[in-house]
């Protein structure tokens, strides 16, 4: 579960133009909660309060507490709207989880030791496929992220799903087993050089040496 913590209030008024009173003169972003055996609700935070939450990359993908009027509700964040071009939160989306809901949710996927793998040393360089992966588990369960450890991947190794090392409790949504949903994560290559490149190259290596013009010592000096 993150540490994310949010205070809101209930709201009463309701409409377009209650939510445009509430951004525009009480810098406030008006929000609905649903979810578990409890009416759904609409609640508005402060503004500040949120950008600074949503700064901490696990607040998109994991459980996290709001208290409303003073109670504390587990919840996960389903959906934000923004501003088109300002920093403006338009409006949040929350679900209520218990610890023992099961949960589909796209987390973040981290790689660490990048710089220690032996195909970036040999000259390689990383390709990431993926960022984030979809998983099933319970809300307790859920991770913040997911890490890969690059500190063994050699050159032209591909780390596939299959690979994952997922904390207990935690699975694909997708079944790896035959091979068939068994898409690849991150891979090290050597770069490759372009053609143009290639042309360049050997277009200077054919260049014959009394080709390449010599200054005059003489002239120079003069």
């Amino acid at each position: 579960m993150s540490n994310v913590l949010l205070e809101a209030q209930t709201r009463t008024d309701m409409g377009k133009g209650a939510s445009r009173r509430l951004r525009r003169l009480e810098n406030k972003v008006p929000a609905v909660i649903y979810g578990g055996d409890k009416k759904p609700m609409s609640i508005h935070f402060q503004h500040n309060k949120v950008i600074k939450a949503l700064e901490t990359e696990s607040i998109y993908s994991s459980v996290f507490d709001i208290t409303i009027d003073g109670k504390v509700e587990h919840v996960i964040l389903k959906a934000l709207q923004r501003h088109p071009y300002k920093p403006v939160v338009m409006h949040m989306d929350l679900q209520r989880v218990s610890k023992t809901d099961v949960l589909v949710k796209l987390v973040p996927i981290h790689f660490i030791n990048e710089d220690k793998a032996p195909g970036i040393k040999a000259g390689g360089i990383i390709n990431h496929t993926m960022t984030q992966v979809e998983i099933r588990c319970q809300a307790k369960d859920l991770p913040e992220f997911i890490a890969v450890d690059m500190s063994d991947v050699k050159m032209d190794d591909v780390v596939h799903l299959s690979h994952l090392k997922l904390p207990k409790g935690v699975k694909l949504t997708v079944d790896v087993t035959d091979g068939s949903h068994d898409a690849p994560v991150v891979s090290i290559h050597m770069a490759r050089v372009s053609a143009t490149e290639e042309e360049t190259t050997e277009a200077a290596a054919e260049v014959p040496a009394s080709a390449v013009p010599t200054v005059d010592s003489e002239k120079n000096e003069e």
